[in-house]
């Protein structure tokens, strides 16, 4: 019964915009975090334990957009969102606006758990980081020459965007302003608990105190006793979608499987000028990952042992 999946992140990722080495990059993090989940859930771990783990494995991997790999706002600065769920007893905790926090994840389990709060922000979520004693680092740690280069060309263009774009490590000239970003897990473990988690850095060059589907629970996370989904993608839309809940909905409401409402989900999604994906298990252990852009960073491993990592459409 015991599945994990989870993901880097959709939008234009392209085989022909990829170098062999950078691909590579890529799968050693997916890799990397799906055996970090696997591992607790193995051992007969819980799913809350297990999508944790992995989003801050995924945190520390810094291609992603997310905890060290985070892109920056039009003032320079890192700014991250987090939110993790746990299904079996529908409670949630998130973070908006954190700055030098090393995993934001493990912040938004600290709201969950030691909070009567859902969401804190900013200098607030800030300061109850403080108080939790959560592992903090400078400036320095957060900054990576990629996500930097892409402020200084979206400054230049006038343009606010995520990290997925078809000029991704320079490798392509043509410039895609539509967002996408974000890294998540979700899992079911060998009680049938559900959890999700999803972190991001936001938007490249964001402005206004920005914030999207992430941290907002039903919109880029959601668990509850039927499923688990994790989202990344333009945020607005699936914000305006409810995007994650929307699964659990069409499963309860419509007698759908998780595939059926998954698929469901992501047409909605279309049909609205969305454009990303997302990742879900059920409690039977069932996995699905549909998107409708051009890729989708995932990786799954179900209870027969079988791992499956995947980029491209």
């Amino acid at each position: 019964m015991a599945t994990i999946a989870i993901h880097g992140g959709a939008g234009t990722i392209l085989r022909s915009a990829m170098t062999r080495e950078l691909e590579a990059d890529y799968r050693d993090g997916l890799t990397a975090a799906l055996n970090a989940g696997w591992e607790i859930l193995e051992r007969g771990g819980p799913s809350l334990d297990a999508v944790e783990a992995a989003v801050i494995s995924l945190e520390n991997f810094p291609l992603f957009n997310s905890g060290r790999g985070s892109v920056f706002t039009t003032e320079g600065k890192n700014e991250m969102d987090a939110a993790i769920m746990d299904g079996s007893r529908l409670r949630a905790g998130a973070v908006a606006f954190v700055q030098n926090v090393v995993n934001p994840i493990k912040l938004a389990r600290l709201v969950m758990e030691q909070t009567e709060h859902v969401l804190l922000a900013g200098t607030g979520a800030n300061q109850f980081a403080a108080q939790q004693g959560v592992e903090m680092a400078d400036d320095a740690y957060f900054f990576t020459q990629h996500r930097y280069d892409q402020l200084l060309e979206a400054r230049d263009r006038g343009v606010v965007q995520l990290d997925h774009t078809v000029d991704e490590a320079d490798l392509i000239t043509e410039a895609d302003e539509r967002p996408k970003g974000t890294v998540g897990a979700v899992a079911c473990d060998n009680a049938g608990r559900l959890a999700a988690a999803t972190s991001t850095g936001g938007m490249t060059n964001k402005k206004f105190g920005r914030i999207g589907d992430t941290p907002i629970i039903g919109s880029g996370t959601y668990a509850d006793d039927v499923c688990a989904v994790s989202c990344t993608g333009h945020g607005e839309y699936f914000m305006l979608g409810a995007t994650a809940y929307d699964v659990s909905a069409r499963m309860k409401y419509q007698n759908l499987t998780l595939e059926q409402a998954a698929a469901g989900t992501i047409a909605r999604l279309t049909e609205i000028g969305g454009e990303g994906g997302l990742i879900a298990v059920d409690g039977r252990g069932n996995v699905t990952l549909p998107f409708n852009s051009d890729g989708m960073y995932r990786a799954s491993v179900t209870a027969d042992g079988e791992f499956i990592i995947d980029i491209y459409a």
